[in-house]
């Protein structure tokens, strides 16, 4: 490894660690050790789950957008054997309290409807039936009258003054405003040479997990309320959903499934579980509801950034940026689960990888009659990203510099690392030249280029390259969700993540993990790797279980590209207990000073003279089976237990000058892709695609290269490809599959890989986060390169998606204008 710290390596082939590593494990290409099971349909997902006498539920849901319920007539469905119950919003009015929201109080929700519906597809009624079939005859048979209400789709329109309000507790449609003003922007602004701006859209869309949402609620004899639920990842928070039912947080316990993906969508995805606890205590049974496809796509708590920008940036005649203004209303849908808290991740990296002293942040969030918003890769950093490089394209044609030199000359440089950036957040480390540099040698930009002007010229054909360079922050702190707020209601500043170690008395090794963490992003592959790290154990010997809400240590679960950073903190911090304990019977019992021994390949030796040494299983039989043998004051057994908490977080301060550190563990990234676009049809065909990604101390080549490559797929489809449209009488249209047009394998290239190693000086390893991967770039680079293939029609991306109409009528408009032919 090179002593700059910026160790290049391409590809995911399973390869040992790299030449020179310090590391065993660490940064070695290894299997998943989740995949065996898996891959022989042994995951045991959650409508895998037989419980004897389960019933099962189906939901009525809004066929309109906005309306007052009159009535439920329930009693046809009741005639139908087989059903047992008809819950409605009423019962839910009537015997819980709303669920769990860290937005204004004043926009409460239940998992179904009280008194009015508020978007097109919102839950009214659930049906309880013997199978699911038998539940949705018996939705078939309910006799709901909804009295429709003048209802706003546009978020633009829903903040004048004579919109119709959804919630009249809170009085009008804007749910949250504030600007933070961060250094003085408005006079670097004044002072500026120059000044780029743009209005620009992204576009709603969602994650989109082959497994929907889903969850089996069980009374127990004891009393105890059982829910199994392949979401809920914050195991420290369970009690929220205790508080939602009525009931004492030691009578509900969350029983951890395994997740067939998320990519956000599951990230506290609470209405599917507290509704099946909720209607299972209504008949004191067993009772399951896993969404069907379209209750996942129009109603789950998951669609994604819906937001219209007003941005501008300042720069000095030379090209050096000075200041950003972001000014950003966001459709939120009809509730605010989440508070604001996705602009805390927009903040947390504001002004990407560029030496911008000065930031402006204007936000208005408008409810609307829609789906609310939720997680979906990216946490809304990645919309973030797409505006500051749509903007820094924008400087390059400006000053006409290439887009590579404009992005370097404003780099902040690997000796101002940590930064500080507008607004309080650090970036911990970095080396953007190193990252640009690996890139471009990946790319052969000249030969492309040529190419470009001589397709043109003989073959009539656009081809374009676009190139970004963008930050993904990973390891979110709590304060981000509420430091939004002078006076928060809940001002939570934990977010850690607990392990367990056990040796067992014959000396194999045995994880506990603390939260809901199986998403698909290989917790037990990574830590496996860290166990065997820390005791030269073969890591697929390592036994990897899960704790339920009632006995986890505290949790907070995967999310804003925190886990691989979180868990290792955690194991290795569990590791070194369990280390010392080791290490002390060993020492006692082969009568050396601790000090003079070592752990290696499963074995205790003294340095420098390994044959004086014991095994594990030796150390684990006198641990567990001979008191007598042990040292004073040690305790039988083999097993610890560690609480990580943030690694490096700090308070803001009461006026909101500067919001702290709250997102510090920076990676980052640089994408090149070349693009051929047909002007006459509008479609896009990728013709070279390369992406360079600085995780800090890479664990896993393999799976660092999926999450690349798979959020780059993702990337593609909102760039391209997907959208959650909402039409003028608020009927929600991407009702299927031929609807809703996700990337396939044709549309989704071979993608060139490198990565580039500064490791943080706060985590364990060095590691960074890298679970969002591609989708914080691919937006970015796709917008660009159609800009660059058809700049001679004036093209500039200002919505997501692209479509091809767009592009079509881009260029006709062009043509018709005579700016070319």
């Amino acid at each position: 490894m090179t002593s700059a710290s910026t160790e290049h390596r391409s590809g995911t082939e399973s390869v040992p660690a790299p030449e020179g590593s310090k590391h065993r494990y660490i940064g070695r290409s290894m299997k998943r050790v989740e995949d065996p099971r898996l891959l022989v349909g042994r995951g045991g997902y959650i409508a895998d789950l037989k419980i004897p006498g389960l019933k099962h539920a189906a939901v009525y849901r809004s066929p309109v957008a906005h309306g007052r319920i009159v009535s439920v007539d329930a009693s046809e469905a009741l005639k139908i054997p087989g059903v047992v119950a008809v819950v409605t919003g009423e019962d839910c009015k009537a015997k819980m309290n709303p669920c769990m929201n860290f937005g204004p109080a004043t926009i409460p929700q239940y998992p179904l409807a009280v008194d009015k519906v508020r978007y097109f597809g919102e839950a009214v009624v659930a049906v309880i039936a013997d199978s699911r079939y038998i539940a949705e005859d018996g939705i078939d048979a309910l006799k709901v009258e909804i009295e429709p209400l003048p209802h706003v789709v546009d978020p633009f329109a829903a903040l004048e003054p004579d919109a119709p309000v959804l919630h009249e507790e809170h009085g009008s449609n804007l749910a949250y405003e504030r600007t933070f003003d961060f250094g003085g922007a408005e006079e670097a602004f004044a002072e500026a040479d120059i000044i780029v701006s743009d209005t620009l859209h992204w576009g709603r869309s969602s994650g989109t997990p082959m497994e929907t949402t889903g969850a089996v609620a069980r009374p127990g004899l004891n009393g105890v309320l059982e829910i199994f639920c392949n979401s809920i990842n914050f195991t420290y928070f369970a009690f929220l959903i205790s508080t939602a039912l009525k009931l004492p947080s030691n009578q509900v316990t969350l029983q951890p499934v395994p997740a067939g993906g998320s990519f956000g969508t599951k990230f506290t995805a609470h209405k599917v579980p507290t509704l099946a606890g909720f209607l299972a205590l209504q008949v004191d049974q067993p009772v399951a509801y896993i969404e069907d496809r379209l209750d996942h796509t129009m109603n789950s708590d998951h669609h994604a950034s819906d937001r219209y920008y007003e941005a501008r940036l300042a720069l000095t005649a030379d090209g050096t940026f000075t200041a950003l203004d972001v000014d950003v209303l966001d459709d939120y849908g009809a509730y605010l689960q989440f508070g604001v808290g996705t602009h805390g991740n927009a903040l947390s990296q504001s002004v990407g990888p560029y030496n911008i002293g000065k930031l402006k942040y204007h936000l208005r969030a408008a409810v609307t009659n829609k789906c609310q918003q939720g997680a979906y890769r990216g946490f809304g950093s990645e919309v973030q990203n797409w505006v500051l490089e749509r903007l820094v394209d924008l400087a390059a044609k400006e000053t006409g510099m290439r887009p590579e030199d404009i992005r370097r000359k404003n780099f902040i440089r690997p000796e101002q690392f940590p930064h500080k950036i507008p607004g309080g957040n650090l970036y911990d480390s970095g080396d953007y030249e190193a990252v640009l540099d690996e890139t471009l040698g990946l790319v052969d930009l000249e030969h492309w280029r040529a190419e470009q002007v001589r397709l043109r010229e003989e073959e009539g054909r656009y081809v374009g390259i676009g190139l970004v360079s963008t930050q993904e922050r990973s390891v979110f702190s709590s304060t981000e969700f509420w430091y939004w707020f002078d006076e928060p209601g809940f001002a939570p500043t934990s977010s850690p993540e607990s392990a367990t170690i056990t040796i067992d008395p014959t000396g194999q090794f045995h994880v506990v993990l603390h939260s809901q963490a199986m998403w698909g992003n290989s917790p037990e592959t990574v830590a496996a790797m860290v166990v065997a790290e820390e005791f030269g154990t073969d890591p697929s010997t390592v036994n990897i279980r899960y704790q339920d809400s009632a006995h986890a240590l505290p949790g907070t679960g995967p999310g804003g590209s925190r886990f691989t950073v979180m868990v290792t903190g955690a194991i290795r911090g569990a590791a070194r207990k369990l280390q010392k304990k080791v290490i002390d019977i060993a020492a006692h019992t082969l009568e050396v000073p601790a000090e003079d021994l070592e752990i290696v390949d499963e074995r205790v030796q003294v340095k420098g003279a390994p044959d004086v040494s014991l095994g594990l299983a030796d150390v684990a039989g006198t641990a567990y089976f001979f008191a007598l043998n042990l040292p004073p004051g040690v305790t039988s057994g083999l097993e610890e237990q560690f609480t990580y908490d943030h690694p490096m977080t700090t308070m803001p301060s009461a006026d909101r000058a500067d919001l702290g550190v709250f997102y510090p563990i920076m990676g980052h990234n640089c994408h090149i892709a070349v693009v051929e676009v047909d002007p006459d049809t509008g479609l896009l065909k990728i013709l070279d695609y390369t992406a360079v990604h600085d995780a800090g101390t890479v664990v896993n080549p393999v799976t660092l290269g999926g999450h690349v490559v798979g959020g780059t797929a993702q990337g593609i489809g909102t760039a391209l490809l997907e959208e959650l449209p909402y039409g003028e009488d608020g009927t929600f249209e991407a009702i299927s599959f031929r609807d809703y047009l996700v990337p396939t394998a044709h549309e989704v290239p071979y993608v060139k890989l490198g990565h580039v190693e500064t490791p943080s000086p706060y985590t364990e390893f060095g590691i960074k986060g890298g679970g969002e991967g591609g989708r914080m770039a691919t937006p970015g680079v796709l917008s660009a390169a159609i800009d660059d293939a058809l700049k001679e029609f004036g093209m500039r991306v200002r919505e997501l998606p692209v479509k091809p109409s767009a592009i079509v009528e881009s260029v006709a408009r062009a043509r018709r204008s005579g700016l070319s032919t």
